[in-house]
């Protein structure tokens, strides 16, 4: 259990985060950050009372500024606006940079040593604004990119199957978005290549549906995006933290040298633990993986120039 993990946002995304986190009593002390006056005080005190029923001693505070968070372990960053219908994760990038760049040099004065996990989107290239603005070397910042959209994968292909999802072995990398890279070649089901279950017609459709994951439900929504599995996937991360678990889960990580990408936010297999980052796991790729893969760091890339011009 940690001493205390900071949610920079009380939206839908850091809110459900929160809840969970205290579910799992990976925290002493949760802190819910956010501008809007009254709400995170507000949803903190509701979710603190749901203690005695859910059987979690985790307190549950709810502030405007970052001082209640002093000396956080990790932060969950969740900050920013949330996607419309017809708008891509890059269409966001403007508006989310000036407000991820501010929440950056906010951890940084409280919380010197702290592990960033970024949530808000365009994600890969909003975990580039935190580490510049944090200054904080690259294994204390993470995304939250590939174990949503691997979730998501593993979804999709257990409900073409009629098998529990526990039986789909899956991972997705690259960028968070509509690059992103289902490793075919590596996807199994109790140790059966997917290949050998799913036609390739059928296959291809279950990628580019886990592609455009986030842009269904956005669809159906329409006023707002995806936030029960994000936040999952967001709490996975820092439950791997929180416990020192050396979990091998599919992360945004600041690549150098790394599947032949430099100096790019990019999703790859990363050993997560009690230090944030504790390496990148290099797997060998197909050329047609390797090129997707590429592909979408150059994506990410030419995003990141966009926040430094």
């Amino acid at each position: 259990m940690l001493a205390k993990v900071a949610v920079v946002g009380a939206g839908n995304v850091g809110a459900t985060a929160a809840q969970r986190l205290a579910e799992k009593n990976l925290a002493r002390t949760i802190v819910m950050v956010d501008v809007v006056e009254g709400v995170p005080q507000g949803k903190g005190l509701d979710q603190w009372q749901s203690g005695p029923i859910e059987g979690f001693d985790t307190r549950i505070i709810g502030s405007n500024n970052y001082d209640e968070a002093m000396g956080a372990d990790v932060f969950v960053v969740t900050a920013g606006i949330a996607r419309k219908p017809g708008m891509s994760r890059d269409d966001l990038v403007k508006t989310n940079a000036g407000i991820v760049r501010s929440v950056g040099e906010q951890i940084a004065r409280v919380a010197p040593k702290a592990i960033i996990v970024v949530v808000s989107n365009p994600l890969d290239v909003m975990c580039y604004v935190a580490m510049k603005a944090s200054r904080f070397p690259r294994e204390r910042i993470l995304g939250m990119a590939g174990v949503l959209d691997t979730a998501r994968y593993r979804t999709f292909l257990a409900e073409a199957l009629d098998v529990s999802v526990q039986d789909i072995q899956a991972m997705v990398l690259g960028g968070h978005g509509d690059t992103m890279v289902p490793l075919v070649s590596y996807t199994t089901v109790s140790g059966i290549p997917i290949t050998q279950l799913i036609d390739k017609s059928k296959l291809d459709e279950i990628v580019t549906r886990t592609r455009n994951g986030g842009a269904e439900i956005v669809a159906f929504l329409k006023t707002g995006s995806a936030y029960y599995a994000p936040s999952a996937a967001a709490v996975q991360m820092v439950e791997a933290i929180a416990l020192d678990k050396k979990r091998i889960l599919p992360c945004s990580a600041w690549l150098q040298g790394e599947y032949g990408l430099r100096d790019v936010f990019c999703g790859v297999p990363c050993r997560i633990g009690r230090k944030g980052l504790e390496s990148v796991i290099e797997v060998t790729l197909t050329s047609a993986e390797r090129e997707e893969l590429h592909k979408s760091a150059e994506a990410v890339r030419s995003t990141q120039a966009v926040v430094d011009a």
